[in-house]
């Protein structure tokens, strides 16, 4: 039509004028035209090209992690990503209903745009104490809420954060800081995940004595042994946490608080006490045959093959592992659940080589884009295919997922399982109605419960005399952190249930302040 004939027409000249007068890199546009980088019209100008992981084929044959290892700092694309974040009047990314610790989003992807990586990193730490976890495992609901997202696709803001992190490391600008006056109060921290290392970076760099406890061998709770290599590189957890104990903090591993000490003892030898155990009691499937040999919980299968992994190339072991593990291998492998969990159930089944995969969930498979009731800006509950799922669709030739599942029964013989029994549901008038005739035994070896977590494990709790919420959570106000036990608070998962790692890191962050609040009182 003669109106888009002019547009381009437009686009052409205005084209040839930046190529005359711009330093900027010549790059394409969504309209095909090549011209200087600019920012002017961003999102308009430039489609959404996230960086994508290694190939499946190749990254799902070891445990390295799924991103491309060459630094996406040096290339072009990133500026260009960045060109399409707008100067929005009120930018949703940061707010709650996107990051949840408040990054400047738009302010460090205008500072990655003009090439100044230093600044971006600065500004991006001055909110996240740990943007190279949230740059891997974090889904980004930052992006969800992004106002490019109502008219075109979200600015790739992990891809940017992930970038800016991993250039500083490697240009030596993350250094341990200690604190140059130490206050003489002590903080014992219960919990090395990442809202007690949240914490306790913060309440460190106000210059307290803070002490964490661990009751693995390794600190870093979810982050060294829940989320697996390939998402999360033991490294670059270490790495973190080489710097936190250069700037002061102690961690005491191998110590279960409330077995090898209790912690209303702990709690009397320190200033204030912070809980930061997490949410580590499973949802159970009690179907029939619930108990026969095959069947587990996905923490329980993940933990075990994390410690096989610590074992150096001489199988010398490097922790307190038994030498048991879940092993999938040439076995036909069901994971129930979805979510981030199910996942790394999946890509882990397949780098052990299972026979066969398949991945239940319970309700219909969402919709390719925002529902009516899914307005923007809330996290978009649409369609998605993760790494596992795509590396399920590498091996095998189809996307591992089944919808309307409903599983009745575990089978076995001889006390091991060989198979469930599942129906086909859906939804009326919000229950859930089984299709009759649709009945079904699914042969299985291995079946990996991923239904998510309840509450915390009671012992510290009890110990220390704290109320809980309706969920068995630890009672204590979002934003206060205080429990009914003077001089112990509660951060994370313990505290809010099930949650991000973000949404951790911002309550560990908050949680600090009101400890240091409670100590300077």
């Amino acid at each position: 039509p003669p109106m888009f004939a002019q547009s381009a027409r437009v686009n052409a000249r205005r084209a040839l004028r930046l190529r005359v007068f711009s330093t900027q890199p010549e790059v394409k546009r969504r309209d095909g035209t090549v011209a200087a980088l600019s920012k002017h019209r961003g999102f308009l100008d430039y489609e959404r090209s996230p960086e994508p992981y290694r190939p499946a084929e190749e990254r799902v044959r070891d445990w390295d992690e799924i991103n491309l290892q060459a630094p996406s700092a040096e290339r072009e694309e990133l500026r260009r990503q960045t060109a399409r974040c707008m100067d929005c009047g009120t930018p949703f990314c940061q707010t709650n209903t996107g990051c949840p610790i408040h990054n400047l989003i738009p302010e460090w992807n205008s500072l990655v745009y003009e090439g100044r990586w230093k600044e971006a990193y600065l500004n991006l730490a001055s909110t996240n104490n740990f943007p190279e976890f949230t740059g891997r495992v974090c889904p980004a609901p930052c992006e969800g809420a992004c106002v490019a997202g109502l008219i075109d696709s979200p600015v790739t803001i992990k891809n940017a954060e992930y970038a800016i992190i991993e250039k500083a490391f490697r240009e030596g600008w993350v250094e341990a800081q200690p604190p140059a006056v130490r206050t003489g109060k002590t903080v014992a921290v219960i919990g090395s995940g990442p809202a007690g290392l949240a914490a306790a970076d913060m309440l460190n760099r106000r210059g307290h004595t803070v002490t964490v406890y661990e009751r693995d061998e390794k600190p870093g709770g979810l982050l060294m042994y829940g989320i697996p290599n390939m998402k999360l590189a033991k490294e670059k957890v270490q790495r973190r946490l080489d710097l936190l104990e250069a700037e002061g903090i102690a961690f005491k591993c191998s110590v279960d608080v409330g077995v090898d000490v209790s912690a209303a003892d702990l709690r009397k030898g320190h200033d204030a006490v912070l809980l930061a155990v997490g949410s580590t009691t499973p949802n159970d499937l009690r179907l029939p045959g619930r108990d026969l040999e095959g069947v587990h919980f996905a923490m329980e299968f993940l933990r075990k093959n994390q410690y096989h992994l610590f074992t150096d190339k001489e199988g010398k072991l490097k922790s307190h592992w038994s030498g048991d593990r879940i092993d999938a291998k040439d076995k036909h492998v069901i994971v129930i659940g979805g979510g981030d969990t199910g996942t790394d159930c999946i890509g882990t089944s397949l780098r052990m080589h299972c026979k066969s995969l398949t991945n239940f969930e319970l309700f219909a498979r969402p919709p390719e884009g925002r529902a009516p009731q899914n307005p923007w800006p809330a996290w978009p509950r649409i369609f998605r295919t993760d790494y596992g799922h795509e590396e399920a669709a590498a091996l095998h030739g189809q996307d591992p997922r089944e919808f309307s599942i409903l599983s009745k029964e575990f089978v076995g013989e001889g006390g091991k399982l060989t198979g469930i029994k599942t129906v086909n549901v859906r939804v009326e008038g919000g229950k859930l109605v089984e299709l009759e005739g649709s009945e079904k035994l699914w042969p299985a070896d291995l079946v990996i419960l991923a239904m998510g977590f309840r509450c915390p494990e009671p012992t510290i709790p009890e110990q220390l005399n704290l109320e809980l919420d309706k969920r068995n959570n630890v009672k204590a106000v979002y934003g206060e952190y205080a429990t009914n036990e003077e001089g112990v608070f509660a951060a994370g998962d313990c505290r809010r249930g099930q949650s991000l790692v973000v949404w951790a890191i911002n309550e560990g962050r908050e949680a600090a302040e009101k400890v240091h609040a409670y100590l300077s009182s």
